[in-house]
């Protein structure tokens, strides 16, 4: 026969409990040891002005903290290990540099336009592309008028007239003819007929079936609007010739920033197409209209183009420099701003670093004006400020961890609650009011 199976009972979960016990000991021990050290330790103030705990001013071995009001005192050493540097708080010249979008356009007062002042056909077309360069005085069309043959046929006979009536003996008759003549060739001028033309003229007797037209400006064509046996009339625009050797800067400001551009300000132009390269230049007009849709004032920068890379219809960027009055000021990489108070450190007499509430105004170029807190010729701290400053930072750390706030850390650890009429003397901490978790009541 088989023998009995003997059943062993499981072991009771008891190592689970035994852990969690000495873990709960462990953190009452380590809140004990806290609560003593808090207890023995006196606050001191930090560098901001804040009270913090003692031990925090250890975050910078070899910094003397001692300073009375919160101050640092820094030896000769530290101040070079720590890239501590200085400023004077003086009077400055502030500017206010503004920088807007810009468009390059083709100088208005460099634009020509080709326009006969008689009707015709365009027999022949020199130049017939956009963008081709043409000299001023350069042939641009040769072009055939019915009236102004009519006016070179009348030239041609006044010429014979006044030949003829050189010997004659009849009084006024010489007079006459040079009247008529005078009058033909001024009629010619004023459909802008060249001297050179009508001496041509002159010299072979016959009226020229076509008349050239010449470019009044050197540039580029920028428009055509004719083709070669075109009829045009009088005044119709066959060609727009620009001058590109200077170009405008047109620069779209605010309203706000409006009041900032006048005539003379400086201005550094970067081309969009050339990032990197700046160039110099100044407003040299502020249009006195405001465009509506836009909402934007409009201000002119002329550049020099004498290699025509600035091209009509590039984007550009402009800073505007426009000096203000004059104030106290400092650098701004000087000020530390918290959100509801700003201050600076300054250097006082007996070599220490103290922290200086300070009202700030207006800013520009890297400066801030100090409206007040601090004097004409005091020495600010300019770099590794922040370096200071985080004294007050660990002291705010440390308060919240180990429970010296208000409401104290202890109540955010899981299980436990601060006692409600414990207390800590010196010789010992009060541990009753310590809540047991509820893991240890089974």
């Amino acid at each position: 026969m088989n023998a009995p199976i003997e059943r062993v009972a499981p072991p009771r979960r008891q190592s689970g409990r035994v852990w969690l016990v000495v873990a709960i000991v462990a953190l009452v021990t380590v809140a004990v040891w806290v609560l003593l050290r808090n207890g023995r330790s006196t606050e001191q103030p930090n560098v901001s002005g804040h009270t913090g705990s003692s031990n925090a001013s250890t975050a910078m071995p070899g910094m003397d903290m001692s300073s009375p009001g919160g101050g640092v005192r820094l030896t000769a050493s530290q101040i070079r290990e720590f890239g501590v540097t200085f400023d004077t708080v003086k009077i400055r010249t502030l500017e206010n540099e503004i920088r807007a979008p810009a468009t390059i356009a083709t100088d208005e007062t460099r634009i020509a336009q080709i326009t006969p002042k008689f009707s015709g056909f365009v027999e022949r077309l020199f130049i017939n592309s956009i963008g081709q360069q043409v000299r001023k005085g350069q042939a641009v069309a040769a072009i055939f008028s019915p009236d102004l043959y009519a006016a070179e046929q009348e030239l041609v006979l006044a010429t014979h007239l006044g030949h003829a009536a050189t010997g004659s003996s009849i009084p006024g008759v010489g007079g006459s003819t040079v009247n008529l003549q005078a009058a033909a060739r001024q009629r010619l001028r004023l459909w802008d007929v060249s001297d050179a033309e009508i001496d041509a003229i002159l010299r072979s007797g016959q009226a020229s079936r076509t008349i050239t037209l010449f470019s009044p400006a050197t540039g580029v064509v920028t428009e055509k609007s004719v083709v070669q046996g075109q009829s045009v009339v009088a005044g119709t625009s066959l060609m727009t010739v620009a001058d590109l050797s200077t170009v405008w800067v047109i620069v779209e400001l605010r309203e706000a920033d409006a009041r900032s551009a006048r005539v003379g300000t400086s201005a550094s132009v970067e081309i969009n197409a050339f990032p990197g390269e700046r160039i110099a230049g100044h407003v040299s007009y502020v249009y006195p209209t405001l465009m509506e849709q836009t909402r934007t004032i409009r201000a002119r920068v002329i550049l020099q183009n004498p290699d025509g890379r600035l091209k009509p219809g590039m984007f550009a960027t402009v800073a505007l420099s426009a000096p203000l009055a004059s104030g106290l000021s400092i650098p701004a990489t000087a000020l530390i701003e918290t959100g509801d108070k700003t201050y600076v450190f300054v250097k006082m007499k007996d070599g220490s670093l103290m922290p200086h509430d300070v009202k700030t105004g207006r800013r520009s170029a890297g400066l801030v004006e100090i409206l007040s807190g601090v004097d004409t010729g005091a020495v600010v701290v300019t770099s590794a400020q922040f370096l200071l400053d985080s004294e007050s930072n660990i002291g705010e750390v440390m308060r919240s961890m180990i429970g010296q706030g208000p409401a104290g850390a202890m109540g955010d650890m899981p299980g436990m609650s601060p006692a409600s009429s414990g207390s800590v003397g010196d010789k010992g901490a009060d541990t009753k009011g310590l809540k047991m978790p509820s893991a240890l009541k089974k």
